[in-house]
């Protein structure tokens, strides 16, 4: 099995073939990761770079992860403390690394398109572990998975992305994700944190997070990103909570079960309260361990791939 992509820059790039092809890898490698010896030789004279000049936790660790599971040699960047901060440029840096014989980098920027500028200009598989405001594949892959898991397959299923769209590269992506898999997909949130046209993208917008959770099977819940905000968008994160906020009243009131989701960090108490985050209908942890298998499987498919090249 291969993609028909060499590297993952976006989900925008990949066929509804690809998706499937990742979930099916990735269903064999969650059987694996229950068995009491988790660790396959499968990319083991592989060396694979996590090249990270943003902050993460949960992206980070899983890419670690599953890279150590599938028995790859990694190193890991972080551009505080590197040459970064001497003057050294994204691709001198990349190349630097590549001179030592690095067949995958696993890359996270604060600015969009980082990962495909520098596809242009180096030979390793890249994977978009978030750029900016623009994509985050792999999350997209395993909220998706998620999902199937719970509801099977997702075409006509109803997908709410409630919170901070206009600067979440998870929505972006979860939008591309969803509707290449046949699901119908809406945004909430406030009018200052939705982005004017992304009814082109074919998406439903509603700026009422009850009339959401009324309408969608699956509510997934994105973070206010704070440090992506140039200017005041609201007026406190209190009135967020207060008028965007889901707690589990809400949930109750509904005529029906829905799952609830989030991508993390969680701002427990304003976007999500405790009473929700860690309810039954919460899948939030279920996600956090999807996304080792889920990885898994994008790495062993480019690394298949370069290797048929």
């Amino acid at each position: 099995m291969s993609l028909s992509v060499k590297h993952l820059l976006g989900i925008k790039d990949l066929q509804p073939q690809d998706i499937e092809t990742i979930f099916r890898t990735a269903d064999n490698f969650k059987e694996i990761l229950k068995r009491s010896i988790k660790k396959v030789p499968t990319l083991r004279d592989t060396t694979i770079v996590n090249l990270f000049y943003e902050n993460s936790t949960r992206t980070r660790i899983s890419f670690e992860l599953a890279e150590k599971r599938l028995s790859a040699d990694t190193i890991n960047f972080t551009a505080s403390g590197s040459s970064v901060s001497k003057g050294e440029t994204l691709i001198d840096t990349a190349k630097n690394i590549l001179a030592m014989k690095v067949d995958m980098v696993v890359m996270r920027h604060s600015a969009s398109g980082a990962p495909h500028f520098l596809s242009k200009y180096i030979d390793a598989a890249i994977i978009n572990a978030g750029d900016g405001t623009n994509e985050h594949p792999t999350q997209a892959l395993l909220d998706a998975y998620s999902m199937r898991e719970q509801l099977g397959d997702l075409k006509n299923k109803k997908i709410a992305i409630i919170g901070d769209i206009m600067h979440s590269r998870v929505a972006l992506s979860n939008i591309y994700c969803l509707q290449k898999l046949g699901a119908k997909v809406l945004v909430a949130g406030p009018p200052t944190l939705i982005p004017k046209h992304i009814k082109a993208l074919g998406v439903d917008v509603t700026y009422h997070v009850q009339e959401a959770l009324e309408w969608c099977d699956v509510a997934n819940v994105l973070r206010i990103q704070l440090e992506r905000q140039n200017m005041p968008l609201f007026s406190s994160l209190r009135e967020y909570s207060l008028y965007y906020g889901i707690n589990k009243k809400m949930l109750d009131s509904l005529q029906k079960k829905i799952i609830v989701m989030h991508p993390g960090p969680i701002n427990r108490g304003v976007e999500i309260n405790s009473d929700v985050a860690d309810s039954e209908q919460s899948i939030i942890l279920d996600q956090v361990e999807n996304g080792v298998a889920t990885r898994m499987a994008v790495l062993y498919l480019l690394a298949g791939k370069k290797d048929l090249e």
